[in-house]
């Protein structure tokens, strides 16, 4: 039975009850009594309540519908709404079921197309900094040096104030480059590249270690770049807005050839707080592999940041080399 034939069939059954009312025993006087104006008056909200009810019965499954549509979180796949309901409700709702998953689909292709590039970019922008800007600086620096071993006196520790100041920031170049490609990662592999990363974040206000269980699964360079990437984010988040005094970084094996990465800080924790860019850049690059993030409060407070990657990932990996 169509949906308006059920909502038509419902109304019907209360104007009915109403009509079958009128033709029984129950007269109304003029001018109406104390008495039958309260009989008329509770006839009446028994019908509306009766209709209200009838209506919410009939029309519950589009409520349903209408909350997983506000709902709905392409970051967070997966998700469909049960379909029940007449035969119209229930078509619109694999209708949406569809439509999600096509879109989760597209948002996945279109989510890796974009790291793609941006990989790309950050490769170009590493390789210019460290060719160019990088060579610029050395060459000053040689440059300083020649001129305070021979300049008088007087200047020469201005000159050597200058070298200090241009090895400096020769240095911030450095890991500028590093950290917008990770170098170690293809060279190294993915153990060294998150030591590496964890003694780049350690300060004298902030202990960052990375405990990482060998014998992990064969992972192909994608699962690696985005193991690398998020372990990344989480740290930086760590570092400017966590307020900690300790994070770690724990990698190890799973069994059924699972990866499982673990970023746990002891700061001030997420609570409330909106999603930034950075936790929906970390969301879309799990998607890319098919991984599961979560992030959520430590068991003793702090931030947890939960990566379960498939060891048998074979995403296609971004074109860094790309121009």
């Amino acid at each position: 039975m169509t949906l308006y034939w059920r909502i038509f069939l419902l109304n019907a059954a209360v104007f009915l009850a109403a009509v079958l009312l009128l033709l029984g025993p129950v007269t109304v006087s003029t001018p109406v009594l104390l008495g039958e104006a309260l009989v008329l008056l509770a006839g009446l909200v028994v019908m509306l309540i009766a209709n209200a009810l009838l209506l919410r019965i009939g029309l519950a499954p589009l409520a349903r519908l209408n909350r997983a549509m506000a709902t709905a979180d392409l970051l967070r796949p997966g998700s469909r709404t049960t379909v029940t309901g007449p035969h119209e409700i229930a078509e619109l709702t694999q209708t949406f079921n569809a439509m999600l998953a096509r879109l989760e689909t597209e948002r996945a292709t279109s989510s890796g197309r974009a790291l793609s590039a941006q990989e790309a970019e950050r490769h170009r922008l590493a390789q210019e900094l460290h060719d160019e800007i990088g060579q610029t600086l050395t060459a000053v620096l040689l440059q300083l040096k020649h001129a305070a071993d021979n300049a008088p006196r007087s200047v020469r520790a201005d000159l050597h104030q200058a070298q200090e100041t241009t090895r400096s920031g020769l240095d911030e170049i450095r890991r500028i480059a590093r950290r917008l490609r990770p170098g170690v990662l293809e060279e190294l592999g993915l153990h060294s590249a998150l030591r590496a990363l964890t003694t780049e974040f350690t300060t004298s206000s902030l202990s960052a270690t990375a405990h990482l269980t060998p014998g992990l699964p064969p992972l192909d360079p994608a699962t690696e770049l985005v193991l690398y990437r998020i372990a990344q984010e989480g740290l930086t988040n760590t570092a400017r807005h966590a307020r900690a005094t300790r994070v770690e970084v724990h990698l190890r094996p799973l069994p059924d050839a699972q990866v499982a990465l673990l970023v746990r800080d002891n700061g001030r924790g997420i609570g409330t707080a909106p999603e930034g860019a950075g936790i929906s850049g970390m969301r879309e690059r799990a998607l890319l592999i098919g991984a599961d993030l979560a992030i959520g409060r430590g068991p003793h407070g702090g931030t947890d940041i939960r990566l379960h990657v498939t060891g048998s990932t074979t995403a296609p990996r971004p074109q860094e080399n790309a121009r």
